[in-house]
């Protein structure tokens, strides 16, 4: 099948085929005589395994690895699960900095009369360089 072909059946763009080829994710693509990619099941398997990693947030070095490990049969599912839970790790940290971040935002929007003055909170919060977001200043 050519690319487009590929790109329809993996759900992974055209684009994003090249550009996976030209950093090495994947192997080049066989080619027919006028130059055209050619792709077969197996190629269309890998990239439907690129694009549930990238949909679970893995980046392109960690694809890179898990790739290696799911082509290799002689590989220990722990190493498999050790790629995971870092990754799982990971996640939770940014989750936990991102609430970090919305609980702070809502708290200095709580605290906005969202009025007319111009008094503000939030722009206060922004200006002062350790950001600590001050009590509300109710008045």
């Amino acid at each position: 099948m050519n690319i487009g072909e590929a790109a329809k059946a993996s759900g992974v763009s055209a684009k994003l085929i090249r550009y996976y080829e030209s950093i090495g994710l994947i192997p080049e693509a066989g080619r027919t005589g006028s130059g055209y990619r050619v792709y077969g099941p197996n190629e269309v398997n890998v990239l439907r395994f690129i694009k549930r990693a990238r949909t679970l947030g893995f980046g392109i070095e960690r694809i890179q690895t898990l790739l290696g490990l799911w082509q290799d049969r002689d590989r220990a599912s722990a190493e498999v699960k050790r790629v995971a839970l870092e990754h799982v790790a990971e996640l939770e940290a940014k989750i936990a900095e991102l609430t970090a971040m919305s609980d702070t935002l809502r708290h200095l929007a709580d605290c906005c009369h969202g009025d007319d003055r111009p008094e503000c909170p939030i722009l206060r919060d922004l200006a002062e360089a350790e950001g600590v977001g001050p009590p509300c200043r109710h008045g």
